[in-house]
C-alpha cells in the first residue's frame, strides 16, 4: 500500500503521521484477518467435503460461507499435540473430580431435574446417579462446555492435524450436518479442544446418533437443554449395552500388587470369571456369580498399596464414554456419593 501524505495538505503533521501508522499497520494485518484458512476455493480437500456433503443434501452456498470463516486454531493442535499426561494415581485422580462441592453441586442438578433423571431411569434403565456424574464430570453441570468455537477446533483437525484427520473429517461433517438439520448457525457454538459438546460433551457423530429431544420442544439442544442432556446420556449408555439393575462394580480383595497373568483396568468388555482370578489372589467380598464376566480393577495409592474392584459389563459401558479405568472409576464414585447423598436427604 502507498500512502501520499500530500494527498491531504490541511491535515496537522501529528494527525497525518497516525493517520499514516494506522494505514500502515491495517496493511501489515489486513492479509492475516482477511485469510480464509479453510475456503472451499483454496482448499482442494475442502472443497472435496463441500461436495460430498451438498451430494448428500446440504446446501452448498451455506457449507462454503460457513467454511470460510472457520479458523485454523494453534492452541488446537497444540492442545492435541502435546506429550500424554503423566500416569496419575488412583488417588490423585480422584481429588480432581470426587469434591464435596461437585456431590452437593450434582444433588441440587438431580433435584431441580427430577422429572427428566425419573423418566430417563424408566424409558432407558440408567440410575440417576450415574447420568448425573457423567455430566458433573464432563462439565461441572453445565458451567464448563469449553471455549474453542467448535467449527474452528473440528475444521483445524480435520484438515491440518495428519495423525486422526479422517475421524475428524467425520466429525466435522457429521456437525455440519446436524447444525444444519437443526436450523443451528455451526459458527456460534463453542466446544472442547477436540469438538465435544454441551453439557456431556458430546462429539457430533454421538450427538446425531444419541442425542434425543427429552423436553419435547422439537430440538435436541445439548448446549442450553439440561432435560435432553440427560435423556441423551441415558441413551447413549442403553444404546452401549446398559444392564439394567447391575452393579458398576463390586468390591474385591488382592494381593500387595497386581498379579502375573491377570490383565487388570482392562477397558475391553470383561472376560475374566471369578471364579480363576479367585485362583490368582484377586477374590470378590460380593455375593457374584462364578460364571460372572468382570475386568478386575487394581486402583494404586500414594503409600504403594492397591484395592481392588470387579468392574462388570457397566464398567465397560462407561469405558465407552471415556476409555480410561480411572474415568470410569471417578463416574462410578461420584455416583455412589450422590446417592448417598440424595438418600439421606
Amino acid at each position: 500500500m502507498t500512502i501520499d501524505l500530500r494527498a491531504a495538505p490541511a491535515t496537522p503533521l501529528r494527525s497525518r503521521i497516525g493517520l499514516f501508522t494506522a494505514a500502515l499497520v491495517a496493511a501489515c494485518i489486513a492479509p492475516q484477518a482477511l485469510a480464509a484458512d479453510y475456503d472451499p476455493a483454496n482448499r482442494s480437500e475442502v472443497a472435496e467435503m463441500v461436495r460430498k456433503l451438498t451430494g448428500e443434501g446440504l446446501d452448498s452456498a451455506e457449507l462454503s460461507r460457513v467454511m470460510t470463516d472457520a479458523r485454523r486454531s494453534q492452541s488446537v493442535l497444540d492442545a492435541m499435540s502435546r506429550p500424554a499426561e503423566r500416569h496419575l494415581r488412583w488417588d490423585q485422580y480422584r481429588q480432581i473430580f470426587i469434591q464435596p462441592a461437585r456431590i452437593s453441586r450434582g444433588v441440587q442438578f438431580v433435584a431441580e431435574h427430577l422429572d427428566a433423571f425419573e423418566r430417563a431411569e424408566r424409558d432407558y434403565g440408567v440410575p440417576r446417579e450415574v447420568i448425573a456424574a457423567i455430566i458433573g464430570i464432563e462439565t461441572d453441570y453445565g458451567r464448563v462446555t469449553g471455549n474453542h468455537r467448535v467449527i474452528d477446533a473440528l475444521s483445524t483437525l480435520a484438515f491440518d492435524y495428519p495423525p486422526r484427520q479422517p475421524f475428524f473429517r467425520k466429525e466435522l461433517e457429521a456437525y455440519l450436518t446436524l447444525t444444519e438439520e437443526q436450523g443451528l448457525d455451526p459458527l456460534s457454538f463453542k466446544g472442547s479442544y477436540a469438538g465435544a459438546m454441551g453439557y456431556p460433551q458430546f462429539m457430533p457423530s454421538s450427538y446425531q446418533a444419541y442425542a434425543v429431544d427429552f423436553d419435547g420442544d422439537g430440538v435436541r439442544d445439548l448446549w442450553r437443554e439440561p432435560v435432553d442432556a440427560i435423556g441423551s446420556v441415558a441413551n447413549y449408555f442403553a444404546g452401549h449395552g446398559w444392564v439394567q439393575g447391575l452393579a458398576v462394580a463390586a468390591p474385591a480383595r488382592g494381593p500387595s500388587s497386581p498379579p502375573e497373568g491377570v490383565e487388570v483396568n482392562s477397558i475391553e468388555r470383561p472376560a475374566q470369571r471369578i471364579a480363576s482370578l479367585a485362583d490368582h489372589g484377586i477374590v470378590s467380598t460380593a455375593e457374584l456369580p462364578e460364571d460372572l464376566p468382570v475386568t478386575p480393577i487394581a486402583l494404586d495409592f500414594a503409600d504403594g498399596h492397591y484395592e481392588y474392584l470387579l468392574g462388570t459389563e457397566n464398567f465397560y459401558v462407561i469405558t465407552r464414554y471415556n476409555r480410561s479405568h480411572l474415568y470410569a472409576m471417578a463416574v462410578t464414585t461420584l455416583a455412589e456419593s450422590i446417592k448417598e447423598a440424595l438418600e439421606r436427604q
